[in-house]
């Protein structure tokens, strides 16, 4: 097995690993020497590619997230260590370029961010991403082309109350004329079928932050919304800029994720 440690902004070091010193959120130019271990790793896909899968009338693709079906001389495991915004980086530029066939592992600089949770990662987090087994996720992105690792958010630009529509699937989850208590909501990626699920970020009385309204969380394939001024948060990363609509959907390839059970 050919081991790639990403250390995004940590001091972590795994033996005999390829160490890559990368900043806490790596760029795309920053990640090009992923894209080159892929390649050499697997020069041709022999798979059906993204556009046959989609053009096929089968959806089996979107039930329970499977294992890669590619199957290079020598398997890749990617190790990433830092924060979900750099794991959710790495993602990105896995998905983007199409090599989601390679394994994926995580050291969490926070033990209980979301993804960590999602992940299941113990406190032998290393021996984990080194030696654990890949349990298939599946992989959440948006229409911006951004993976989501643990969380994202849906919130109004200058933080009051939500002014549109979320739906999940066919379930409407949020409906705001901006005058309630409704300040968004939150989704989080699921280990199984369908692939996310969500619920409302609300105003709390007494209270200065918000709470996550938990009565009520539809799961789906699928996040829209439209709106005013919609501030779409991936990973703790705000956009730069707001939009007047968003989707968060299930990707046609499954994350090769290296997890607990």
């Amino acid at each position: 097995m050919r081991l790639v440690h990403c250390a995004c902004g940590t001091d972590t070091t795994i033996p005999g690993a390829e160490e890559h010193q990368l900043p806490t959120v790596p760029t795309r130019r920053d990640l090009k020497f992923l894209d080159a271990i892929a390649r050499e790793v697997l020069p041709v896909d022999p798979t059906p590619s993204l556009r046959d899968i989609a053009a096929s009338p089968s959806v089996s693709h979107l039930g329970e997230p499977t294992f890669a079906p590619q199957h290079p001389d020598e398997r890749l495991r990617i190790v990433v260590s830092g924060t979900d915004a750099a794991l959710s980086a790495i993602l990105t530029r896995m998905m983007r370029a199409d090599y989601l066939w390679a394994e994926v592992a995580y050291i969490p600089a926070d033990p209980a961010s979301p993804a960590a949770v999602l992940w299941g990662i113990p406190s032998a987090a290393l021996e984990l991403a080194v030696n654990g087994p890949v349990r298939p996720i599946p992989c959440i992105r948006n229409d911006a082309g951004l993976t989501v690792a643990g969380s994202a958010t849906l919130t109004h630009m200058d933080g009051t109350p939500y002014i549109g529509e979320i739906v999940v699937d066919n379930e409407v989850l949020l409906r705001s004329n901006g005058r309630g208590r409704q300040l968004g909501a939150r989704l989080v990626p699921t280990t199984h079928a369908p692939g996310l699920a969500a619920a409302v970020i609300r105003k709390a009385p007494f209270r200065k932050r918000p709470l996550i309204d938990a009565t009520s969380t539809p799961s789906g394939r699928a996040l829209q919304s439209g709106g005013e001024s919609i501030l779409v948060t991936v990973d703790g990363i705000p956009a730069k800029r707001p939009v007047e609509r968003v989707t968060f959907y299930r990707h046609l390839r499954d994350i090769q994720a290296v997890r607990g059970a």
